[in-house]
């Protein structure tokens, strides 16, 4: 297999779509230094590992010798991208832009090469633009195209409606690829359509369109729904070594394999042997170990991966509780509090009714005990080790 065949398999694992697969081929064969561009909104200040899976797949351009361009939305940030959206998104101020940007790019060299990495922001062309040039951009594509957009096509259909800044968007998008004259452009599945617009706007001008890679969106703890911070299925990248490892280990064996060929720099040759260590009748366990502690390490160190294994051997193996365990204290005003109102307010479960699912389950304890009883009540006075799950403990005082 050539070099540029094994650099083909390397981008293509875990991709969704390539557009065009061939015209990849080439570019990687042809010995050029390819221009790989992903562009990001500051729309918030924290990652987790999912928005990681794009940023992993350029560092491999990167290691592969390619020019990567990370691209800050700053312009875009202040329309706010419409994706998926039912309603017309809030766009951001100058002043939270500015501090997203900040937090973004010192969180993204925990996988990119700093020095591999350019960092650009739309601002620089597109503040330069001016109506004139905005309208002359505007006249390079058809609303009957943008229509053709799945959230902009539901909502007018639904009667919902489209701001004429939401349709720009798009557009913008399209003219960063022209003004870094990119060859590679990245995105979520999501994206998909965006993506595609750089495409012609670059054959409007002149230029060879880009190849557009489209990754999935990676599924969350629960292994169904999407990893969202919201539904507390995530993993932050700027969490201790020993949260990170033991939110991981929670994942199911079958989920395992995705977060691998998502998350892991692993080659794939190395990965099918993992998988035939574990067809041939290794534990799984001890092979999601390996993939814990690969991404522990990347965003701490080994040595942090090491303990933080260590800790969930003995924390999770052995029974014992962890040695810091976080405070917090429940004012009821001395009425004393529900069980399943308890676990939600300390963060533990993400609502009441999640919690009485899981006292059904026997998933909930108080001091190591295993407690059922969905109508306990705390009392005022009350202060023991509340957990739930194998990983997730506070010690709750209530007044």
């Amino acid at each position: 297999m050539t070099d540029s065949k094994r650099a083909f398999e390397l981008i293509a694992r875990g991709s969704e779509e390539i557009i065009k697969a061939e015209d990849l081929e080439q570019k990687l064969a042809s010995g050029k230094t390819l221009k790989i561009k992903v562009g990001f909104d500051p729309t918030a200040p924290d990652l987790h590992i999912g928005h990681t899976v794009v940023i992993n797949k350029m560092r491999q351009f990167q290691d592969l010798g390619h020019e990567v361009t990370f691209l800050i939305g700053d312009f875009t940030g202040m329309i706010g991208d419409p994706t998926g959206k039912n309603v017309t998104r809030k766009p951001l101020t100058a002043e939270q832009i500015k501090a997203n940007a900040e937090t973004y790019a010192s969180q993204v060299f925990k996988v990119l090469d700093r020095d591999k990495t350019r960092i650009r922001f739309n601002s620089e062309w597109m503040s330069k633009l001016g109506a004139e040039g905005m309208i002359r951009l505007a006249a390079k594509y058809t609303v009957a195209r943008m229509l053709e957009r799945d959230d902009f096509e539901s909502r007018y259909r639904d009667g919902q409606p489209i701001a004429m800044h939401e349709i720009l968007y798009p557009l913008v998008q399209g003219y960063d690829s022209v003004m870094l004259e990119t060859d590679v452009e990245m995105g979520g599945t999501d994206q998909k359509f965006n993506l595609l617009v750089g495409r012609t706007l670059q054959q409007h001008y002149g230029q060879e369109p880009q190849v557009i890679i489209t990754l999935p969106l990676l599924e969350g703890l629960d292994g169904v729904q999407k990893m969202s911070k919201s539904l507390n299925n995530y993993v932050g990248i700027t969490e201790s070594a020993d949260e990170m490892f033991g939110k991981l280990m929670s994942i199911s064996d079958e989920m395992m394999w995705r977060y691998f060929e998502l998350l892991s720099f692993r080659a794939n040759a190395e990965l099918a042997e993992l998988k035939q260590r574990v067809t041939d009748g290794a534990n799984p366990r001890d092979i999601k170990f390996l993939l814990c502690e690969e991404i522990v390490e990347r965003f701490h160190d080994r040595a942090a991966a090491v303990a933080a294994r260590e800790t969930f051997i003995a924390r999770f193996r052995e029974g014992a509780m962890p040695e810091d365990i976080d405070e917090r204290t429940l004012n009821t005003g001395g009425e004393g509090i529900g069980i399943a109102a308890a676990l939600t307010q300390l963060g533990l479960t993400a609502s009441n009714s999640e919690a009485f699912r899981l006292l059904g389950q026997g998933g909930v304890r108080i001091d190591g005990e295993k407690i059922s009883d969905r109508s306990l009540q705390l009392e005022a006075g009350f202060s023991g080790v509340l957990q739930v799950g194998k990983r997730r403990f506070m010690k709750a005082h209530v007044i």
